[in-house]
């Protein structure tokens, strides 16, 4: 069902490609990506805020919202690591978990037409997530630090998720 945040997330997909487009030929394009960025973090909360308040939460919704999450921010750190603002690790360890969560979430959706929904740690690493982008955007001091913490918080609502997954599937 096509609904107001279903719209926003496929919004959030189109703002991919507007972001390589800034960061990588743009003159000041960090700040223009930064902002495209922020948009995309906007509209993912607009998104939630007015599928739960509205009851509007789609089955369509539970699983594209996270993968445009999910490509928003791999997108980003790709593009952060081929300027050479971060290491590859980041981008290696969160690609192979994210790899993980879309092969086990559309395994659950097709067996059993089951989304599990993002738990609080994930949410709170999506949000480190883009707090670091931004520092690394910019080169900030601390950028590296912030990566590093999301990356351990996304690693622990993947074991959070993979839990459940394994409850729904057993």
């Amino acid at each position: 069902m096509m609904n107001i945040p279903n719209i926003l997330t496929l919004v959030r997909f189109l703002l991919i490609p507007g972001f390589v487009y800034a960061f990588f030929y743009m003159t000041e394009g960090n700040v223009y990506a930064a902002i495209i960025f922020i948009l995309s973090g906007i509209t993912d909360v607009l998104d939630g805020y007015i599928a739960r308040h509205f009851n509007q939460v789609t089955k369509l919704g539970t699983l594209l919202d996270p993968l445009a999450d999910k490509l928003m921010v791999l997108t980003v750190l790709t593009s952060l690591w081929l300027k050479g603002f971060i290491p590859f690790f980041i981008i290696g360890v969160l690609a192979v978990k994210e790899l993980a969560m879309i092969v086990g979430a559309a395994f659950l959706y097709r067996k059993q037409k089951i989304a599990i929904p993002a738990n609080a740690y994930g949410k709170a690493a999506t949000f480190l997530f883009y707090v670091a982008i931004i520092f690394s955007l910019f080169r900030w001091p601390y950028n590296l630090f912030l990566m590093i913490l999301a990356l351990g918080l996304a690693l622990i609502a993947f074991f959070v998720y993979a839990f459940e997954f394994f409850k729904k599937t057993i």
